[in-house]
């Protein structure tokens, strides 16, 4: 079962390093959506733009299937019902109905991705058939090395796993949406779970991360207190 696609540019308003990294590409199990299109639709819109009266934006409302499909375009996680309800403003019963059968229309027409009901709520994936070639488009030409921000991303997930890409972030101050999304490709982490309270999607390290870094298990990791800086040396860092 091909995985989602988490999004590029940027995550809780911090900016994103890997963008800067040959490393930072599309996996062969991303879903269809990116974020990439929340700056496209900021930049369209000038500072001097006006939104739409309530009866104007009435009058030019999409169907609701198009807001559905718009907006789980651009979802960072699966998204339920209900916030898709109160979101939209349209009818909780309505969009239980729509989305089994846009799931099975895309299906029906042979489209290159599927939305898929995973937990409580729903949201793109690429289409398991077209897994191979995505792989083989991404890992074309990619370089060998891991880029810094891979590397750093890498040690949060191996010494704090099960880990969100929330949490990725808020450690290393910077977004690590590219970043996960490189270091599945590689095989060297992968999805775990979900957070039981928040459904994030968990992350961990793989067998071949253990192969690659010449370790029986993660019990073998070196302990972090000896890199830590001690009590003198964080005077340092906080002091004026």
């Amino acid at each position: 079962m091909s995985r989602p696609h988490p999004p590029d540019g940027t995550h809780g308003g911090m900016p994103s390093d890997d963008v800067l990294s040959s490393d930072s590409a599309v996996s062969s199990d991303s879903a269809v959506s990116s974020v990439d299109a929340v700056p496209l639709i900021a930049s369209v819109a000038s500072d001097t733009s006006r939104p739409a009266a309530p009866a104007q934006r009435s009058a030019q409302r999409p169907p609701l299937a198009a807001l559905l499909e718009a907006v789980l375009m651009v979802a960072e996680r699966p998204i339920g019902v209900a916030e898709l309800a109160t979101g939209l403003g349209g009818s909780a019963r309505e969009i239980e109905r729509l989305l089994p059968e846009l799931a099975e229309a895309y299906v029906r027409d042979g489209r290159g991705f599927r939305l898929r009901h995973v937990g409580a709520g729903w949201r793109f994936y690429t289409a398991d058939e077209c897994a191979p070639w995505v792989e083989d488009f991404v890992l074309a030409g990619q370089s060998a090395r891991l880029s810094q921000a891979a590397l750093e991303t890498l040690a949060v997930v191996a010494y704090q796993q099960p880990v969100s890409r929330g949490r990725i972030s808020a450690v290393r101050g910077v977004s690590a949406d590219g970043v996960i999304r490189t270091l599945t490709a590689r095989r060297l982490v992968e999805e775990v779970g979900n957070d039981p309270e928040t459904g994030a999607i968990l992350y961990g390290t793989t067998d071949y991360f253990l192969e690659r870094m010449g370790l029986r298990s993660l019990e073998e990791l070196p302990p972090l207190a000896p890199l830590l800086p001690g009590l003198d040396d964080l005077d340092d860092f906080v002091s004026p």
